[in-house]
């Protein structure tokens, strides 16, 4: 690792260190590479040096074991405060506890297990929840018990369940950090935001938010925000949350967008207008059935791509190689730019290794090294194993390829981040443009995760700058 440097902020690193220290109930909506890591290790610091207490650092599990603890010695001011991961098998977990260090990293997983073992002796007086969407799935309810004394249940997600018993009665402390705080909409918000408040702002229940801001679809099953819906609430949260956009203090590039269109041969057009219409295909002896919508768009969308799962094994047969061609055509084009290829699918995987042997899995710790030192010109990788705390791919790629395409924003949005123009700016490369290959196919479920992409992030961008604080 490289010696510690001296911390020299950012004109609006101060702004996120100031808003965790003045609000004790807090978020930081702020993206990948501005550096709200160190900024709110400093604020950590002048807190536990004037308060005391003790800080549990949640965190997806990369993010908890490495990259918390590595960031900590980045840093000359914070170099000597050791966060000890409460990571791995039980035995790793109880043997990490019993040193009580100032700082402890967990992943969200492990959440439910330790809030059981310390019980009613629980420590952590300063929660952070980095990548705080995963709390968004919390659901409550305020009932009564035979002596009249209200009382909380919890509801929703086992992690965010239990973290919501604590979280207001032996919490002083809750920073959230996220740049993704409505990736999925308004809705996103109400979760997160109760841990901040218990209610306070959005509504004591979900139920109470719902009605209050939305609206049931004609359908009768989805709900959409009313038109006053935005500004009331981003009127609500306002003093509890902030905004740094690296677009207002850096010259950033806007990545260019190239979207690659392909044509589904005339079988695989068939098999998937099947599908679409009924819901089930004959692929050679196997039946495919799906059983609900979202079951089907899961497997439209692996037919676009170019395969079909054909059973609970997760055995797969080929369909088509048009996506496959357009790889071909966009390596030959960028004459052996180095290429980062995000997959959504094994069987995408598999088939795109068989036609290019000389690129390496990311999640391998091997074929990182690999590609993060230029050796390697492809490297295939899911956000859901290189979205969070993974670094370095910026120095040779700038270069990204959408394989296969799904509903989720704030995964496709890191992949983005990982080489991204922020990313490029940090390593020294700020006149490197960012070039994001989207390869669609046509008349397909992949142009409507495209179209909704689009509405998702107007409404998060729209949020997002309203919680700025702009500069003087």
């Amino acid at each position: 690792m490289k010696p510690p440097r001296h911390y020299v902020p950012k004109p609006y690193q101060p702004l996120i260190t100031d808003h965790i220290i003045d609000t004790p109930r807090c978020a930081v909506w702020a993206g990948m590479g501005v550096g709200k890591s160190v900024a709110t290790l400093t604020a950590l610091l002048a807190i536990l040096l004037a308060e005391g207490g003790r800080v549990l650092i949640l965190a997806p599990l990369r993010v908890a074991r490495d990259t918390w603890p590595e960031e900590t010695k980045k840093w000359h001011h914070t170099k000597h405060l050791d966060i000890m991961p409460i990571v791995g098998s039980e035995a790793e977990r109880l043997a990490a506890l019993r040193y009580d260090n100032p700082i402890c990293s967990c992943n969200y997983e492990n959440l439910p297990w330790l809030i059981d073992f310390y019980g009613d002796r629980w420590p952590f007086t300063i929660v952070v929840a980095d990548e705080s969407t995963r709390l968004k799935s919390l659901r409550l309810s305020y009932r009564t018990s035979k002596t009249g004394k209200q009382f909380l249940a919890g509801q929703g997600g086992k992690r965010t369940r239990a973290l919501g018993m604590i979280a207001h009665t032996k919490i002083k402390r809750f920073i959230q950090l996220t740049g993704t705080p409505a990736s999925n909409g308004l809705k996103d918000l109400w979760g997160c935001v109760w841990f901040l408040d218990a209610g306070a702002r959005l509504g004591r229940t979900h139920t109470a938010f719902m009605q209050r801001w939305f609206k049931t679809d004609y359908d009768g099953y989805g709900q959409t925000a009313m038109p006053h819906a935005q500004e009331q609430i981003q009127d609500a949260l306002r003093d509890l949350c902030i905004t740094v956009d690296p677009k207002d203090w850096f010259d950033l590039k806007t990545p260019f967008i190239n979207n690659v269109y392909v044509t589904l041969p005339a079988k695989a057009r068939a098999l998937y207008r099947e599908m679409e219409k009924e819901m089930f295909v004959k692929l050679e002896e196997h039946g495919i059935e799906a059983a609900n919508a979202a079951v089907l768009t899961g497997k439209l969308l692996q037919i676009a791509s170019g395969s079909l799962y054909y059973d609970d094994k997760h055995n797969w047969k080929e369909i088509h190689d048009a996506k496959i061609q357009a790889v071909e055509s966009i390596i030959s084009e960028t004459d052996g730019v180095p290429l980062l290829i995000a997959y959504n699918f094994k069987s995408d995987l598999a088939r795109l290794r068989g036609a290019f042997p000389k690129g390496v899995l990311l999640s391998d710790e091997q074929g990182a090294r690999e590609f993060k030192s230029g050796c390697v010109p492809i490297g295939f990788g899911h956000a859901k194993s290189i979205g969070h705390g993974y670094d370095g791919l910026q120095e040779h790629c700038w270069n990204i390829v959408f394989f296969g395409h799904d509903w989720n924003l704030e995964e496709y949005q890191q992949i983005i981040e990982r080489v991204g123009p922020m990313r490029q700016e940090q390593s020294g490369h700020g006149d490197r443009l960012v070039t994001i290959h989207h390869i669609i196919a046509r008349d397909t479920v992949d142009e409507m995760v495209m179209e909704r992409r689009a509405s998702k992030r107007e409404v998060q961008d729209i949020l997002l700058d309203a919680m700025k604080r702009r500069k003087s």
